[in-house]
């Protein structure tokens, strides 16, 4: 693991227009990534997570900020310049089979981003290459003439992590690429993300509303809600000790599995969410939480480091 910061993000934003006013997906998050390790982004549906990672790859241009990748402000570049660096860069995504063309046999998927960049120099050379790819990400080779509608929901997603992995990236968005899994599939994969960072020293941003999930891959966590972090941790430091309300509310909701056939007892978030649609200032988690003040409105709250390396946007620690 080492101490340089492969990914930057300063003060990003991403907003969409719509027919109410303008929709505050992302809004103005800050943090680092260091190379060889996992940020893990989590956080309830809507909060944001997904647009974040496809704002960093360029999929969605950001409104404001910017994403410093590797020393290199690549907020603006164009799109001849995010040819090479997207190499670099690359994306699983939730839903193999949406992400996956059913025309094209597992070796075709698998090697299409080596045609599109043209890495291969000979047939020999290409078809080596989708082995060794095959080989890594735990894809037999009775599957290269297969199609992915034929093979369950792990080999697809192994096909998904073959294609991110096919330009030797050092950086992989992961946007939830276990939650359509079987939950023993889910071991497979994320064992497989975890032997490849190993493997290779990539570096992942790991998006998910699984917290048993986040826990077990990742090194930092950000918690978001309604496009804010509201905490930012090392993930040991989060689960022993969530401070921000929202996390302690996500954690509290989490089943923990039983076998006296007792009633699961967890805390439910109750009240309202706040529109993300021009949002008024202030902590937009105030109208579900339990301590929420009036000093929770009308001003946004920043983030304030209570614990060393432990940063929470809340009142109850200004």
């Amino acid at each position: 693991m080492e101490d340089k910061i492969l990914v930057e993000v300063k003060d990003l934003k991403k907003y969409f227009k719509t027919s109410k006013g303008m929709l505050h997906a992302v809004d103005g998050l800050n943090f680092k990534i260091r190379k060889g390790t996992t940020l893990g982004v989590v956080g309830e549906s809507g909060c944001g997570k997904s647009t974040l990672g496809r704002v960093l790859l360029h999929l969605h241009e950001s409104t404001g900020g910017q994403i410093i990748y590797d020393g290199q402000d690549i907020t603006h570049y164009a799109a001849k310049d995010l040819v090479e660096i997207r190499k670099r860069m690359q994306m699983i995504f939730q839903d193999p089979s949406a992400s996956l063309d059913p025309r094209k046999n597992v070796k075709n998927l698998i090697g299409e981003p080596l045609k599109n960049f043209k890495v291969c120099k000979s047939k020999a050379e290409y078809e080596q290459r989708v082995s060794e790819i095959m080989e890594t990400v735990g894809l037999a080779p009775r599957y290269a003439e297969s199609y992915s509608h034929e093979l369950d929901g792990g080999r697809r997603q192994r096909i998904g992590i073959g294609r991110a992995l096919a330009m030797n990236p050092e950086f992989i968005v992961c946007d939830e690429p276990v939650s359509a899994l079987d939950v023993s599939i889910q071991a497979q994969v994320l064992n497989l993300l975890m032997d490849l960072q190993e493997e290779k020293g990539l570096t992942y941003i790991f998006i998910t509303h699984d917290l048993s999930v986040v826990k077990h891959i990742s090194h930092e966590i950000i918690v978001m809600y309604l496009g804010q972090c509201v905490e930012y941790a090392k993930t040991d430091a989060l689960f022993k000790k969530p401070m921000h309300p929202y996390t302690q509310g996500l954690l509290e909701a989490v089943p923990i599995p039983s076998l006296t056939g007792k009633k699961l007892s967890t805390e439910v978030m109750k009240g309202e969410l706040t529109s993300p649609i021009e949002p008024k200032p202030g902590c937009r988690f105030a109208n579900r939480c339990p301590h929420a003040t009036e000093k929770c409105r009308g001003r946004d709250i920043a983030l304030k480091e209570v614990e060393p390396g432990h940063f929470v946007a809340c009142t109850l620690f200004a």
